[in-house]
């Protein structure tokens, strides 16, 4: 039966490719990835909504609930326990995969992500985890497409597309903003825009918002009323809620990468957990808006309209009823949202800070806005307006994405009447962070292992192309105790003029060039005279396994070398890299890589 299943299987394929053209089937799959991540979203944000429904429904309002104590731990522990002895794979820093998928992997992302961010962030989030669903969902909208793709056998560059329209459609699909999906796709995760690839893009981020329209109808995520149009003499303070995003984004992304970095120390993942398990259940303790993605608060302060409105953000805790503390309260939910988000991945819980950053924005220009006019820094700036300037901000800042973050926002709440706001407060944000961090909280991860693709063409392709695949193998190899007579057998059994010198051991220790012998090779007089350690030079450079294109580049260019030997950690010789070989293999990659 299962022969004849997959006999019957590889029929359609060869039907496929005579009857419909390769570019055509691409938007029948671009198509089908969009109805596929759009109902994966919604059942994630659905688990998520009843597990947070099912726990918190009955807490008080008016006091602290001790169960915040418990729920974050018991989510972290489960998912961490689901990730550990089911998935038993790393599944954390889903975006980061996703570029690592495109960069080196060639657009291949696991089968069992299809399914494992799902349920590990619902369960996460639904707990209490301080951290959003949307990393995980876009993971999983890759990884979906990416399987589709290798399913029928599509080549790597058309993998590398349909991870894109994955996560465009998880985009569009989680916050219905189709623009958004589509701008995402481009700018963090650097798909090229060609007609090629702009195609099929839309067409997941459009069916995965249209699934989304269809399911939960056509009104925006969040509900935004602009109650006071934009003036323009407000400029240079919406100029300055964007440095101030930008900051606020710089110390997210400096805080979360020290926080993972004492979470990565701890060797067992019952360390993890426990540490992880008392900083987030403390700060939820303390600060129930943390518990899970945060909307609810994001909703109240673009709704809110006076100050009964906005104390009510301190419901469920010591805080109630202190309204004089609104203004301390917001700010140190700012300063520790952070370590909330780290603590919930560290511990072992799954999710992304999409959310976060969303969240961080939205208290920061409240928070902006509500001090001023507090303190008469200025005439009145609307506190809901600027609540959702600085979401464009922060997240602009943090994914260094300042058109995601603008059509995100404008989608997110339908407010496109302060389009010309949000642009200034992204660029303002990016421009400010991008002083003090040049990769995103995303790529710098990869970034430092030279592992990231780019914009940038010429980087782009070298990333792609590894050291293994421009190795020559076809050098005789000849040792420091041979003489002239056996160097010269040696020679006349090689058609390379360079010679790798090893030792027993196989450590490279020198070359012999055919130009230094030349003179006396032909003098057999000479043969036991001279030995091969006496003839060899010293390499100009060594490249090593590990090193990237971008590195092996670099060291042709200083060394002016056209061949250069390439040894493992401990130096054992392995080939040679020619400079001729690196050329062919990058004109075949840029080819490949730019065809539309």
């Amino acid at each position: 039966m299962e022969k004849e299943k997959r006999s019957l299987f590889q029929r359609f394929l060869l039907w496929r490719e005579k009857n419909i053209k390769e570019k055509q089937f691409i938007l029948i799959l671009s198509f089908l990835v969009g109805i596929f991540t759009a109902i994966t979203a919604l059942i994630l944000k659905m688990l998520i909504h009843w597990i947070q429904n099912f726990l918190t429904n009955n807490f008080n309002t008016t006091e602290a609930n001790y169960l915040y104590l418990v729920y974050p731990v018991v989510g972290i522990f489960l998912a961490g326990l689901f990730v550990r002895y089911v998935v038993k794979d790393d599944i954390s820093h889903g975006v980061t995969k996703i570029l690592y998928a495109i960069s080196r992997r060639q657009g291949r992302i696991k089968r069992h992500n299809t399914w494992s961010s799902v349920i590990a962030s619902s369960i996460t989030i639904g707990f209490g985890g301080s951290v959003g669903a949307e990393a995980p969902i876009v993971l999983t909208g890759s990884a979906i497409g990416s399987n589709l793709g290798s399913v029928f056998k599509m080549e790597h560059r058309t993998l590398m597309l349909l991870v894109g329209c994955g996560a465009a459609g998880a985009i569009a699909g989680i916050f219905k903003a189709p623009i958004a999906g589509l701008v995402f796709t481009l700018e963090v995760l650097m798909i090229d825009l060609t007609m090629t690839s702009l195609l099929p893009l839309l067409i997941s981020a459009v069916t995965a918002a249209t699934v989304s329209y269809i399911t939960t109808g056509t009104e925006a995520m969040f509900k935004f009323h602009l109650d006071q149009a934009f003036e323009m003499e407000r400029i240079p303070y919406v100029i300055m809620l964007g440095i101030f995003c930008g900051l606020v984004s710089l110390y997210f992304t400096r805080a979360m990468n020290s926080v993972e970095g004492v979470f990565g120390k701890l060797k067992g993942p019952y360390q993890k957990l426990a540490l992880g398990g008392i900083m987030l259940s403390i700060l939820i303790f303390l600060f129930p808006p943390l518990y899970g993605e945060g909307y609810d608060t994001i909703e109240l302060l673009l709704n809110g309209t006076s100050n009964a409105d906005w104390d009510t953000v301190m419901n469920n805790s010591f805080f109630y009823g202190h309204g004089n503390l609104l203004l301390l309260y917001l700010m140190l939910i700012i300063l520790f949202k952070v370590f909330a988000s780290s603590a919930t991945n560290g511990g072992g819980g799954c999710g992304g800070i999409f959310a976060p950053s969303l969240y961080l924005g939205c208290i920061a220009g409240f928070v902006f806005a509500f001090f001023s006019n507090k303190f008469d820094f200025s005439y009145y700036l609307p506190e809901k307006n600027f609540a959702l300037m600085g979401m464009a901000g922060v997240m602009s800042g943090v994914m260094h994405a300042p058109l995601t973050g603008v059509f995100l926002i404008a989608e997110l709440t339908g407010g496109y009447d302060l389009f010309l706001p949000l642009m200034i407060v992204a660029a303002s944000s990016y421009l400010t962070i991008i002083v003090f961090e040049p990769h995103s909280i995303y790529s710098m991860r990869l970034a430092k292992k030279g592992e990231l693709l780019t914009h940038h063409k010429d980087k782009a392709v070298l990333t792609l192309m590894k050291v293994e695949n421009v190795v020559e193998k076809d050098f005789v190899v000849v040792h420091p105790e041979m003489d002239l007579g056996e160097l010269v057998k040696a020679i006349s059994a090689s058609r390379r003029n360079i010679f790798p010198v090893t030792d027993k051991s196989g450590i490279l220790i020198g070359i012999v060039t055919l130009d230094d012998i030349r003179n006396i090779m032909f003098r057999q007089e000479l043969y036991h005279r001279f030995t091969v350690g006496k003839l060899m030079t010293a390499i100009p450079a060594r490249l090593y396994d590990t090193d990237s294109m971008e590195q092996v580049m670099r060291t042709f260019d200083d060394t002016k070398a056209w061949n250069l030997p390439v040894v493992d950690e401990e130096g054992h010789y392995l080939g040679f890299v020619s400079k001729s070989k690196i050329f062919n293999s990058y004109r075949q990659v840029l080819v490949h890589f730019s065809e539309d």
